[in-house]
């Protein structure tokens, strides 16, 4: 990456960078569709966010759309895979392969966007020298001796919400530098390991809230009804 990459990375706000693969997932849906331009109208309106929000994201990425015809889709296209480092390979070791762990290894949709998982680890003696989706599985006392050989930087955690913590010291004195953790436990690590959080069952959580709250509406309106009857 070149150092005005990086810069321009550096700067990019975690909500954006969060939004970024919505519209390159919309711009791929066009581009296979037959689209040649898209405006941030058409973004906006296609993902449910507004429209000046798609143009201001999009700045970010140092790409410009033409009046009154917007973003040419093919470079649009392009230019978020680049950004978002979907283009490039980066391998990683996963940890805890359990139902999660098994599942991401299954995922050959991972390498679309970039990321190989080349092994597991668990401590589960009976996985030892398996493999999942032809992806081996070692024992976690192999890991030592596995990063040596291939300086893996990428650790995805899946391990029991118990074992988050001792495991990620153990991939960060091996080495690894950003950990990808899938456990409702937020580990803690030092300053320079990144850490991206992406527990489903903290998203579960708030859209079982989001539902309980839309139920209690619904039943303030039909008592609200039934109080306007009554009158």
């Amino acid at each position: 990456m070149s150092n005005i990459h990086a810069s321009i990375h550096f700067k990019v706000p975690e909500p954006t960078l969060r939004r970024l693969p919505w519209y390159l997932a919309y711009a791929q849906l066009a581009l296979k569709g037959g689209e040649m331009y898209l405006s941030s109208t058409q973004i906006a309106k296609n993902i449910a966010v507004d429209a000046s929000m798609v143009a201001k994201d999009l700045s970010y990425v140092n790409i410009s759309g033409r009046t009154r015809v917007g973003y040419d889709v093919k470079e649009l296209v392009n230019i978020l895979e680049s950004f978002l480092g979907f283009t490039n390979s980066h391998k990683a070791f996963l940890f805890g392969v359990g139902s999660l762990g098994g599942a991401l290894m299954h995922d050959n949709g991972l390498e679309q966007f970039g990321l190989e998982i080349v092994a597991g680890f668990d401590v589960k003696l009976d996985l030892a020298e398996t493999s999942i989706n032809n992806v081996p599985i070692h024992h976690i006392d192999r890991f030592e001796e596995f990063q040596k050989q291939a300086g893996i930087n990428i650790g995805v955690l899946t391990v029991p919400v118990d074992k988050a913590q001792m495991v990620s010291e153990i991939m960060i004195a091996g080495g690894i530098q950003a950990i990808w953790n899938f456990t409702p436990f937020r580990i803690r690590v030092p300053e320079n390991v990144i850490v991206q959080n992406t527990s489903i069952y903290a998203h579960l959580a708030v859209m079982f809230n989001r539902l309980n709250a839309i139920k209690e509406d619904e039943k303030k309106k039909v008592l609200n009804q039934k109080q306007q009857r009554i009158k």
